[in-house]
């Protein structure tokens, strides 16, 4: 006979469906990684937008999930071209990025958020070509992962705040 109160069961099925929505966002994630922006590696893509959505609508856990896990999935489609350690290595920015808009806009509203996570990705993450190509490669790619993390923020952002104001989160 099962003693336990149904109370007790809820985390389990809070669980099971925060899953089944972090893969889905994981699935968007990876039709994000398909279009590409142009760069000079290749792996700027809309892989992004679904992570900070998450970190926007759901919390902490399912944007960082999302955007390390949509990350990879961009690499993987091209190969890995920096090395699998190094995207690795951004996958875990991209993580930390998410959590920043989240916590950022929680303190500070969305604008703050946003720009701040658009300078993070966009200037801060470019240093990790340093690895690759010295400071000309972080020079090179800082123009096209400012663009890229200016659409992908845009993009969760304004959906973020249509799902919002339609009360669907």
């Amino acid at each position: 006979m099962n003693t336990k109160n149904p109370d007790e069961l809820k985390p389990s099925v809070l669980n099971v469906r925060q899953i089944a929505r972090i893969a889905v966002f994981i699935a968007l994630s990876a039709v994000g990684a398909m279009i590409k922006l142009p760069s000079p590696v290749g792996t700027i893509g809309l892989d992004s937008a679904p992570g900070f959505f998450c970190a926007l609508a759901f919390g902490y856990v399912e944007g960082a999930a999302v955007i390390a896990i949509g990350h990879l999935l961009t690499s993987a489609v091209l190969g890995f071209p920096l090395g699998i350690p190094l995207h690795l290595f951004i996958a875990s920015q991209m993580a930390l990025w998410a959590l920043g808009l989240r916590w950022i806009q929680g303190r500070f509203g969305i604008i703050a958020g946003s720009a701040v996570t658009i300078l993070l990705n966009g200037v801060l993450s470019s240093f990790s070509m340093i690895f690759v190509g010295g400071m000309g490669a972080v020079l090179g790619i800082m123009p096209f992962l400012l663009a890229g993390s200016l659409v992908n923020v845009l993009i969760a952002v304004l959906s973020y705040r249509v799902v919002h104001a339609g009360k669907l989160v």
